[in-house]
């Protein structure tokens, strides 16, 4: 399938393509007249498309695993990246039937214009909710980075030891600049070494398996060399668990595979863009992001077993607070983080203004009131919010089952046109019911929970 390198693609422009040439090109085709550049290259869409799946998930993955059991664990995180990978590929088809790029629009062609404006909605709250994760660990982690680097540690008034001012800062020079890009493509950079900081995240979580003794010391200001406990079976990790806790277990791992809504934007920005060209970027990104995954939860259960926090890197605390390998692991995963955020916004400001704007010119105008509206929103949340699996419960059960399993398998069946019995009309109709019914369950148990507790 070969591509016509003189169109053009734009941040807000569909993927066009005319049915008698679809099985020789798929050209995307821009509203100007201007010469499409050369794209981006096919390990830059990797590292963007992973940063857009990794994040704050791979901190709640350990809690995730103590609530499921390992075996659980393992088969839910198989189904989940499965299904996620193969919802992709329904996306993909659609794209490449309808010429469209844009999973809003995916919405108006099913659902018509009630289906573009749920779409958009729905992306927008996923998309914020994913930012506030994201800045809520900037909120916790950044006062404990400071403080572990100093060797002595203040009454918690020093500016440096708010969470919610140096917030607000890191929001304003580093986040809301690399907000301003308006092409995706530019984040691969930054991209790539969120890549390398969550390898080294892994690594050091592997390596720090054995520097914490179990039973856990509950006197944390003994060494943890000379303390005993005599309840060893808290050091037993269990295959399957099946509590009130699981249910954010599925709703995390959807909150941690979802990267559909930056999808499209970059398969058009992606030098050469085939189906199976960018197949292949989602499939190495959906099997590098399992691996690291795995590998994060699995040994950060067998350090702390039943009494991994739900944001992983908060365990550490208590136990190796000076480290030098946990500090800088913790620097390494704000960085990343960090560098997340610009890549998540793109998306939701996307929805924003294809909810607003008939007109899809680009704007400049238009482009930073809805940037700052966004930041703005993501901030406030993220400083109120008391408790990160809160937010990877309701939104990954919600938003996160709908975009990554329901509107897929709709889309499919109603643009499609084929038959029910067809293999992907099958797996569409499986992607619908899977997710109802785990957003359905997720989201009640979760809810009674809250109440309950409250």
């Amino acid at each position: 399938m070969s591509i016509n390198a003189d169109t053009n693609t734009d941040l807000y422009d569909e993927c066009t393509a005319d049915d008698t040439e679809r099985n020789e090109t798929t050209p995307l085709l821009a509203n100007g007249a201007q010469t499409r550049t050369k794209g981006a290259s096919f390990a830059s869409s990797v590292f963007n498309l992973m940063n857009a799946i990794m994040g704050s998930g791979i901190l709640g993955l350990a809690y995730a695993m103590a609530s499921t059991g390992i075996v659980g664990f393992c088969i839910l995180l198989v189904v989940v990246s499965s299904l996620a990978a193969y919802s992709i590929h329904l996306l993909l088809k659609l794209c490449d039937k309808t010429g469209i790029n844009s999973y809003e629009d995916l919405g108006g062609r099913a659902l018509k214009k009630p289906g573009k404006v749920l779409v958009g909605i729905t992306i927008v709250i996923q998309n914020i909710g994913a930012m506030s994760s994201y800045l809520f660990i900037l909120k916790s982690e950044l006062p404990a980075a400071i403080n572990s680097f100093l060797s002595s540690h203040g009454t918690g008034d020093a500016w440096y030891q708010d969470g919610r001012l140096l917030l607000i800062i890191v929001t304003l020079c580093i986040v809301l600049p690399l907000s301003m890009s308006p092409k995706i493509g530019f984040l691969g950079y930054t991209s790539s070494i969120a890549f390398f900081f969550m390898l080294y995240f892994a690594v050091v979580v592997v390596v720090k398996k054995w520097a914490i003794p179990c039973p856990l010391p509950h006197n944390t200001t003994t060494p943890p060399d000379t303390l005993q406990s005599s309840n060893y079976s808290e050091c037993t990790p269990k295959l399957f668990v099946i509590s009130s806790k699981s249910a954010y277990a599925i709703p995390t791992m959807a909150f941690s595979f979802l990267c559909h809504t930056a999808i499209l934007p970059i398969y058009c920005e992606l030098d050469r863009p085939t189906k199976k060209r960018m197949q292949n970027v989602t499939n190495v990104s959906i099997g590098l992001s399992f691996v690291f995954y795995l590998i994060s939860a699995l040994f950060g259960y067998l350090t702390f077993y039943a009494h991994v926090d739900s944001e992983l890197l908060l365990s550490y605390d208590a136990y190796l607070r000076h480290d030098i390998m946990v500090m800088t692991v913790r620097l390494a995963i704000l960085l990343s983080v960090l560098l997340t955020v610009p890549l998540i916004q793109f998306p939701a400001r996307k929805a924003v203004i294809l909810l607003l704007r008939r007109d899809q010119s680009f704007s400049w105008l238009t482009h930073i009131a809805v940037t700052l509206m966004i930041l703005a929103i993501v901030l406030l949340m993220a400083i109120f919010v008391p408790d990160i699996r809160h937010v990877f419960g309701v939104v990954g059960s919600t938003t996160s089952s709908c975009l990554l399993f329901v509107f897929p398998g709709i889309f499919y069946l109603k643009i499609s046109g084929q038959p029910l019995k067809t293999f992907d009309s099958i797996g569409a109709l499986v992607l619908l019911v899977f997710g109802l019914m785990m957003g359905i369950t997720s989201l009640s148990v979760i809810v009674i929970t809250l109440t309950q507790s409250s």
